[in-house]
Order: structure tokens, then C-alpha cells, then sequence
């Protein structure tokens, strides 16, 4: 390490393996900061990528909750499908 660094003929000594590990602490800590403020760009604030209220998410959460039995829950499930499903 003294070879290194140079410490026996007044060079900074082990010190200046520390100046890397400073400056990759300080660029992790910007961009850890500016991720947690706002830097999102267009994408807005983090949160749910689909809806909660969609038609299909409400008679999940009936059926979950016990409002509706199963008979009719495949029955709207089936017309919501051709209305609300995935096309593709």
C-alpha cells in the first residue's frame, strides 16, 4: 500500500483511496435524492399502474367480499370480458 500511495516520500498516503469511494458515495447519494423528490419525468408519482375502479376490479372485490356467488359472478365476468377485456 505505501507503494502505492507514495506515503514514505511525502505523497498523501492510503488517504487517497478514500477520494473514489467519496465521490461514488456523493453521485449514488444525488441520484437516490433526486429519484426520491421528483426526478420521475413523465411518469408521474409512483403508484398502481392499473385502476382500482375498473368494472372488473369492483365485481373481483363483491365476489371477494361475498356480495355475489360464484353463478353470478361468472355470469358478469363473461359480459364484462366482451366489454372491458383484453382485445389483441
Amino acid at each position: 500500500m505505501q507503494t502505492l500511495a507514495h506515503f514514505g516520500d511525502g505523497g498523501p498516503g492510503p488517504w487517497i483511496l478514500l477520494f473514489p469511494l467519496f465521490w461514488a458515495l456523493a453521485v449514488g447519494l444525488g441520484i437516490t435524492l433526486l429519484r426520491r423528490t421528483g426526478w420521475r419525468g413523465r411518469r408521474g408519482p409512483r403508484g398502481p399502474a392499473a385502476r382500482d375502479d375498473t368494472p372488473l376490479a369492483v365485481l373481483g372485490r363483491r365476489f371477494a367480499s361475498g356480495d355475489i356467488d360464484e353463478e353470478e359472478y361468472w355470469r358478469r365476468l363473461s359480459v364484462l370480458d366482451e366489454q372491458f377485456g383484453r382485445r389483441g
